[in-house]
């Protein structure tokens, strides 16, 4: 299997960054801007999203998670983690699987269950994903321009357009993802259910919500940090699904600090 593309920047302690459905690592530009000044980040594009491959033969979440890991590999052997929304599923895999490699865990806008089901009332209505599938199906562009719709429902009209003119900048200077990538994350969401893997997850991690979120509601990422072992939850007033770019400087400066223990 080939190497996913990533970018790096900065000097000091790893952190890596993972991003979500339908995006690509350009969306961490000032994120990792601002943390340059202290770490060095290395963000990665998940199979088929940015300048990254599809491998046909690496279709599993196990088999995708194994191609980050191959990736970071050559580059660092202890580093931070952070994913957002689809992407912190992708770090949850990680840190169970790999719990010598990865000193913290920042997970933002990420359940362990995407979707609402008996014992997991908190997640999404499925009713939202399946619309999203078959738009996907019909129009992968406007999927995604729904998926980013609902990234920002909630904000202010000002930020909102603000935070989808970054998200679309970035798909569009960096690369669209894959059909069969859009198609896998959705599936993923559909079936994937992580909550018997988290007592494996023995590092400190920060749980970041959104106030507003549609997509990942705040009790879900709660109920996610209240099962991990060492788990914080902390809930930002007036963001949706993207605080990291909603609320930026709030944003950097919370997981800076947590970084730095």
């Amino acid at each position: 299997m080939s190497a996913l593309h990533y970018e790096m920047r900065g000097r000091g302690r790893d952190l890596v960054l993972l991003h979500g459905w339908s995006t690509n690592l350009a969306i961490f530009e000032d994120l990792s801007e601002r943390l340059a000044r202290r770490f060095r980040v290395i963000a990665v594009d998940l199979p088929g999203c940015g300048a990254s491959d599809w491998d046909p033969r690496a279709v599993t979440p196990a088999a995708q998670a194994w191609r980050v890991h191959e990736t970071l590999a050559p580059l660092t052997t202890r580093y931070a983690l952070l994913g957002w929304s689809l992407g912190g599923q992708f770090a949850l895999d990680l840190a169970a699987a790999l719990p010598g490699a990865i000193t913290r865990l920042a997970l933002v806008s990420t359940t362990p269950r995407f979707t609402a089901g008996p014992g997991w009332r908190c997640g999404t209505p499925p009713a939202l994903l399946a619309r999203l599938v078959r738009t996907l199906v019909a129009d992968p562009a406007r999927a995604v321009e729904e998926f980013l719709r609902l990234c920002v429902r909630g904000l202010a009209p000002r930020t909102a357009a603000r935070v989808v003119r970054t998200l679309t900048q970035a798909r569009a200077e960096h690369g669209a993802a894959r059909p069969e990538a859009l198609a896998s994350g959705l599936e993923r969401l559909r079936h994937a259910d992580l909550r018997a893997a988290l007592p494996l997850v023995r590092v400190p991690a920060l749980v970041v919500a959104g106030q507003h979120d549609c997509l990942i509601r705040p009790a879900a990422s709660r109920g996610l940090a209240a099962a991990l072992p060492e788990g914080r939850y902390v809930q930002i007033a007036g963001a949706s699904h993207v605080p990291f770019l909603s609320h930026a400087r709030q944003f950097a400066e919370l997981l800076g600090g947590f970084l730095r223990g």
